[in-house]
């Protein structure tokens, strides 16, 4: 765990993330990535020298109409002194009853993200923070390359106008394969996503095209975040504040 607080620390002073004063509400899926970013956080607040307060959020999307049980998560929120929230939703009903979608993703993502932005400003939140992983910043910018014809990727931190708050991403230095190991280790309290594209996304696919090249060449990904970085690409370039290596995974 220790390892991973330091590229947390290492992606929140480089990218100026946090503020004293700052009330986060971090975005809680269930999964490995967003129940870790959690915890990393509670722990960060110990020593990282910043007078912040978390607030964990959760949507239940309600696949298939039945609410699903998030009491673990709840009580290592209790554990942790962290207040939790959790919003039930027909998100799931609606893209994939209602609807019936057949590329669910992109509308899944919209509304979750509109009623966590809305969740987080009723709560009196200044940011978000989301769980996406370094793996995650290399497939969506592959994505955005072989699929759209452009260059491009979310960023380290963003502002949103319209709702007036700051989503920041804190885990971004951080592989998926270290999050895997420290939630095993750790038994972290997942809740297993019940959405029935899970497995099947092009997000999915594009996870094993990069582990296949992975294996093929290695560094493959390694080099592909460095461009990003290199290029500047979408607020990821290099501040100054850090190395020149934050995203190597053999540190």
């Amino acid at each position: 765990m220790q390892k991973i607080l330091g590229k947390m620390r290492k992606a929140i002073q480089e990218f100026d993330m946090l503020q004293d004063g700052d009330r986060i509400g971090v975005g809680v899926s269930g999964g490995k990535d967003s129940v870790l970013l959690l915890l990393g956080l509670s722990r960060l607040r110990r020593f990282l020298g910043v007078d912040f307060q978390i607030t964990g959020i959760t949507l239940d999307p309600g696949f298939g109409g039945v609410e699903t049980n998030y009491g673990p998560i709840e009580d290592l929120c209790r554990e942790e002194g962290i207040p939790y929230v959790v919003r039930r939703t027909q998100i799931g009903e609606i893209v994939f009853d209602v609807l019936q979608e057949q590329n669910p993703c992109s509308l899944c993502s919209r509304m979750r993200r509109g009623a966590l932005h809305d969740a987080a400003n009723e709560l009196g939140c200044t940011k978000i923070a989301l769980g996406h992983h370094y793996d995650d910043a290399v497939e969506t910018f592959v994505m955005n390359l072989f699929n759209e014809g452009r260059l491009g990727c979310f960023s380290p931190v963003s502002y949103l106008t319209r709702k007036r708050l700051t989503m920041i991403r804190p885990l971004v230095f951080v592989p998926e394969r270290e999050i895997a190991s420290a939630a095993k280790r750790l038994e972290l309290p997942i809740v297993k996503s019940r959405c029935p594209a899970d497995g099947a996304t092009n997000r999915q696919r594009t996870k094993e095209f990069l582990q296949e090249r992975e294996r093929q060449d290695p560094g493959f990904s390694y080099r592909l975040f460095g461009a990003m970085r290199r290029a500047g690409l979408d607020g990821w370039g290099y501040t100054g504040k850090g190395d020149r290596h934050p995203g190597r995974t053999d540190e």
